[in-house]
C-alpha cells in the first residue's frame, strides 16, 4: 500500500514536472515563431507617426535674448528636459485661439506625463493678456516680427512662413523641432503621437 502511495506521488511530481517544462518551452518559444512568423509574412504592426518628420531634425537656436509676456528672459535652453508643443501666430484670432485651446486639452489629457511637456506660443502680437488669462501655464514669446523671426524661422517647412501656417510644432527634450502636424490635424492624433513619442523616449 505504502508503495503505491510513494509510486503515485513520484508520478505527481513526474507529471508537474514535465508540465512545468513544457510551459516554460511554450514561454520561450512562442515570441521567437511569432517574430519569424511576422518576418516571414512581411508583415508589421501599424506605428506610423500622424505628424511629418522634420528632416533632418533643427536643432533651434538663439544667438539673443527674447522676452516673455510676463516680460523675463527667455533662456536659450528654454527647450531644453520637456517637450514642448509649440504654435506659431501674427496675430491671435479665432482660429489661434482654438488652436491653443486644444494645445491645453492634449497637454491635459497627459495626466502622469503632464510635468514632461510644456506649451510654447510664439507671435508678434504685442496685446496678450486675455490669453495669458485663459493660459496662465503656457509660455508666451512675443515680440516685433523683426526679433521673433529668428525663431519662428526655424520652424519654417517648405518655404512657408510658420507666423501662417497654422500647424503645431513639437520639439523634443534636447530642443531639435522634430515633427509638425498640419492645421486639420484631429487633435486626438496629435495626442496619439505624443504618447507614443513619450512612452519610448528616455530624455525629458
Amino acid at each position: 500500500m505504502q508503495i503505491e502511495v510513494e509510486n503515485k506521488e513520484y508520478l505527481d511530481r513526474q507529471r508537474k514536472g514535465r508540465m512545468m517544462l513544457l510551459s516554460m518551452l511554450i514561454f520561450f518559444i512562442t515570441p521567437i515563431i511569432a517574430v519569424v512568423g511576422m518576418y516571414k509574412l512581411d508583415w508589421r504592426p501599424k506605428g506610423e507617426s500622424i505628424g511629418e518628420l522634420a528632416v533632418p531634425a533643427k536643432l533651434l537656436t538663439m544667438n539673443y535674448a527674447l522676452m516673455s509676456s510676463d516680460g523675463s528672459v527667455v533662456e536659450p535652453d528654454v527647450w531644453k528636459d520637456k517637450w514642448s508643443m509649440v504654435y506659431i501666430a501674427d496675430n491671435c484670432e479665432k482660429r489661434c485661439h482654438d488652436k491653443l485651446h486644444n494645445m491645453r486639452q492634449i497637454h491635459t489629457s497627459l495626466y502622469k506625463e503632464i510635468p514632461r511637456m510644456q506649451r510654447v506660443f510664439i507671435t508678434t502680437s504685442q496685446e496678450v493678456s486675455p490669453i495669458k488669462q485663459d493660459y496662465p501655464d503656457m509660455l508666451i514669446i512675443n515680440q516685433p516680427a523683426t526679433e521673433i523671426s529668428a525663431l519662428s524661422d526655424q520652424f519654417n517647412i517648405n518655404d512657408a512662413t510658420s507666423l501662417h501656417a497654422d500647424r503645431t510644432y513639437l520639439v523634443d527634450p534636447l530642443g531639435h523641432f522634430m515633427m509638425s502636424y498640419a492645421p486639420d490635424t484631429d487633435p486626438a492624433l496629435i495626442r496619439k503621437d505624443v504618447i507614443r513619442l513619450m512612452k519610448y523616449s528616455w530624455a525629458g
